[in-house]
């Protein structure tokens, strides 16, 4: 069997980082070989230096520079430094050995930035706040509470598992919309391809015929004559589609628009509510165990939901609030984000006191109701297509051929 050596480090239980080299046959095997010894792995490479890719050193290099921090980057960060905290490791010392370890170079110069920022005398919620694009709001505040009551290393495991459970929710949403989004795609390329070069041929000997064409034949040909045409300019035409839409999307009104004409759409709209309600749900859940104020995690809550109907609500629910109302009570006059259920065991959380736990159990409930949803998809999705397949199809063969029966009756 082909075994690699990897030069590896890991966390001791003690907090204690070691370093040393290893056989293993993955870098999922070499951490269970560790995990065995008591070590955690915090990083692995092989013992030549150089990228799993196969990339020389000078190009890997020059990947890392450019290549974006990933969630799961940030992931394992939150994971890691909650391990070294709760083994009690030095903040500044856990944040060296991070960036040391790191392969992402734009995320190690971040790590280095905020270790030199406490060094200076700031907090870590505050050295996070200054880079907010790459952490985001939720992972500084959460910190901040972590500081404030002392449960640093939990806040930092809460946070690992919000983006863990976070990007499988989002894998999970995109891979459904992935394959009708190829299909469409492809059905598009197809279809403007014979719009170009086939229809012109065909339509010669049809308007040839000297018959009265029908309208679903007129409109193949008028259709494939501005295609023609505009051939070249075809491109730009998508391109400014694409930007338009785009700019559209910066635009509050639009930006509203879109996300309810999502929610309406038939599969995904339940899709995306589910979606938006479990992250709702186990983002309010965390902030509410971490001990901040409701208030204040309602409008955290609502500036990391991507629908605008999801952030109205729960931005007006950290307003009512503070006049006395209660949370299950507003977010009930928006039916179009949250679910009666939803609202019901919101309810029951706070007549019980036991708010963050019924929220977690939503979470899970949604998140699981995801999981199948997605599962599923592609069984309700592959009958529809092939039903808009077969009419495309279908309507281009009558218009194209029922001019040409027609004129062979008439013979």
């Amino acid at each position: 069997m082909y075994m690699t050596i990897f030069a590896y480090s890991a966390a001791q239980k003690t907090g204690v980082v070691v370093k040393g080299e290893k056989d293993a046959e993955n870098e999922k095997a070499l951490a269970g070989l560790l995990k065995q010894e008591g070590l955690f792995l915090l990083q692995a490479r092989e013992r030549d230096g150089k990228r799993r890719v196969g990339l020389n050193v000078d190009i890997g290099a020059f990947i890392s520079r450019v290549q974006p921090i990933s969630i799961v980057d940030k992931m394992m960060f939150a994971r890691n430094l909650s391990v070294m905290a709760n083994a009690g490791l030095s903040l500044t010392r856990a944040l060296d050995v991070l960036a040391e370890e790191t392969t992402n170079q734009k995320f190690r110069k971040v790590i280095e930035d905020i270790r030199a920022s406490i060094t200076g005398g700031k907090s870590f919620a505050e050295s996070l706040r200054v880079h907010t694009a790459v952490f985001g709001i939720l992972f500084a505040n959460m910190v901040d509470v972590g500081e404030a009551t002392g449960k640093l290393a939990l806040v930092l495991k809460l946070v690992a598992n919000q983006m863990q459970k976070d990007h499988t929710l989002r894998k999970r949403v995109k891979g459904a919309l992935m394959y009708p989004a190829v299909i469409l795609t492809v059905l598009f390329g197809v279809g403007t391809l014979m719009m170009i070069y086939v229809v012109p041929a065909l339509s010669e000997t049809i308007e040839g015929l000297g018959i009265e064409l029908p309208i679903t034949t007129r409109i193949i040909i008028a259709i494939s004559k501005f295609l023609v045409a505009y051939a070249l300019a075809l491109p730009l035409m998508i391109a400014g589609v694409m930007v338009g839409f785009w700019r559209l999307l910066k635009i509050r009104r639009g930006k509203e628009l879109f996300d309810l004409v999502i929610l309406k759409a038939p599969i995904f709209g339940g899709l995306i509510q589910k979606f938006n309600a479990a992250r709702f749900c186990r983002t309010l859940s965390y902030l509410v165990t971490a001990g901040v104020p409701i208030v204040r995690s309602l409008d955290i809550t609502a500036s990391v939901l991507g629908n605008t109907l999801f952030q109205k609500a729960v931005g007006e629910a950290a307003r009512g609030i503070q006049t006395g109302k209660q949370l299950h009570e507003i977010l009930a006059s928006y039916p179009k984000a949250f679910s009666r259920i939803v609202i019901q065991m919101i309810q029951v959380g706070e007549e019980t006191g036991k708010l963050s736990e019924m929220l977690m159990r939503l979470a899970l409930f949604f998140e699981e109701d995801v999981a199948n949803t997605t599962k599923n998809m592609s069984t309700i999705i592959e009958p529809l297509l092939m039903v808009v397949i077969g009419i495309a199809v279908g309507f281009f063969a009558i218009a194209m051929l029922q001019p040409i029966y027609g004129s062979l009756n008439n013979i």
